[in-house]
């Protein structure tokens, strides 16, 4: 089958290439020239594991192109994924000037039958604004379809070949035969392809998401109970984990949740709901919270110190939102730096993906460490908000020599706790007992 896909961003070019990895001819278009260039001459713009193998070989194959020529890209595709930005404005609202604009411009190029799938995450009602731009520019047949995508950073390959279910919202008896096709490669195994209306698929997604988080907001929230009534976080999960409704994922505790969706995603479902007059109560809470744990570890050094950090130095492992990405937005680390900062510290940050996105973002507001060991070089105390793995089992006799004090705040609950009291560790976690030195 001919696919374009319209943006090259995480979204795009992840469902690009494994589109193209059963088959298809994809035409992946983007209007960043440069960064076109790049992709055209092999290079991958984003970290994501797995992806690269796919994308160099379906380039070497020819059925993985990109271009900045929309015209060219749309003529002969069958199906056109819109997988374009949609970031929260300034009221939280998302912003559809990028899904409009571009269904605008295809509007004014098609010349037969194509299926247009919103593939962003975008508010309900969106598909009937993108129907009705393609009505007022074109007596040209589309049908217009919202499938919303379920891709986590770090195994998003593996999501969109493996997919636990693909949700698909349409009326269309022909984009409904079509897009059974097109899926049947990924769900071999018997997992469902969903069918439903335009508005409940965009609900869906946002739904999804929405739940995700306060999942982990509520898990936060008995980590911070814990501490405070002498529990082990790590016993309540696995005891909660272990009941069938509740499930064990999403139940670690830790520094809060960041990244390109579930912070917007709780926004922009918040601020739906207040533009129909129902006030979304709990997710009004998770938002409130999850700002508030993205800084607790920096509660935590300011309590062993007193509140008083002016002239200490720390050491931050950890800078992407989650490991096996290079994804830093709304990171948790970026609060804690800042807090630190401000209160009169220095830093010094290490981590295997995100330290060029973390230096765009705020250049030389921080240090910034060849490797983990050398960013402990004279801290006062390491502390720690992302569990890649190559920090869950560090070299401590090595660590020793480098720290100026046995000291660590680890906002991913990484380490034993029998362990760090051998050790004679200060170790300040999530919901877990203090050790003390």
């Amino acid at each position: 089958m001919k696919i374009a896909v319209i943006g090259t961003g995480y979204v795009g070019l992840v469902t690009g290439t494994c589109l193209a990895e059963t088959g298809n001819d994809v035409i992946c278009v983007d209007i960043n020239e440069a960064k076109v260039k790049k992709m055209q001459d092999g290079e991958v713009p984003i970290y994501e594991p797995g992806l690269d193998l796919l994308f160099h070989r379906n380039i070497a194959q020819g059925r993985l192109i990109f271009t900045t020529d929309l015209a060219m890209a749309i003529k002969e595709a069958k199906v056109i994924f819109m997988a374009l930005p949609t970031p929260p404005g300034g009221d939280g609202a998302a912003d559809l000037s990028y899904i409009l604009g571009a269904a605008k411009d295809i509007s004014k190029l098609v010349t037969e039958y194509k299926i247009i799938i919103n593939k962003s995450t975008v508010p309900v009602g969106t598909a009937d604004k993108v129907k009705a731009v393609f009505t007022a520019n074109t007596d040209i047949e589309v049908d217009v379809v919202s499938n919303p995508e379920f891709l986590r950073e770090g195994v998003a390959v593996e999501d969109f070949m493996k997919p636990d279910r693909v949700v698909i919202g349409t009326s269309s008896e022909k984009a409904k035969k079509v897009l059974t096709d097109l899926y049947g490669p990924y769900v071999r195994q018997g997992n469902p392809i969903l069918f439903m209306d335009e508005r409940s698929s965009e609900l869906t997604k946002y739904a999804a998401n929405s739940f995700l988080a306060t999942k982990i907001t509520f898990m936060n929230e008995v980590a911070n109970l814990c501490e405070l009534v002498g529990a082990d976080v790590d016993a309540v999960r696995k005891g909660v984990g272990s009941d069938d409704r509740i499930g064990k994922r999403f139940l670690f505790p830790g520094i809060g949740y960041g990244g390109s969706c579930f912070p917007k995603d709780v926004q922009a479902l918040v601020k739906a709901a207040d533009e129909n007059n129902y006030d979304f109560q709990i997710l009004k809470s998770v938002m409130e919270i999850n700002e508030k744990q993205k800084t607790i570890l920096v509660d935590k050094v300011l309590k062993y110190y007193k509140n008083d950090i002016k002239g200490k130095h720390f050491a931050l492992w950890g800078l992407a939102f989650k490991p096996e990405t290079d994804d830093v937005r709304e990171a948790p680390a970026l609060y804690i730096i800042d807090a630190l900062v401000k209160a009169g510290a220095t830093v010094t940050v290490f981590d295997p993906e995100g330290m060029e996105n973390v230096k765009n973002m705020i250049g030389d507001k921080v240090e910034f460490a060849a490797d983990q060991y050398s960013a402990l070089n004279n801290a006062d105390a390491l502390l720690i908000a992302t569990e890649w793995s190559v920090f869950r089992n560090p070299d401590f006799d090595k660590i020793d020599t480098l720290l100026k004090n046995k000291v660590v705040f680890d906002g991913r609950n990484l380490y034993d706790l029998e362990k760090m009291i051998d050790m004679g560790y200060y170790y300040n976690s999530i919901g877990r007992k203090l050790v003390e030195n």
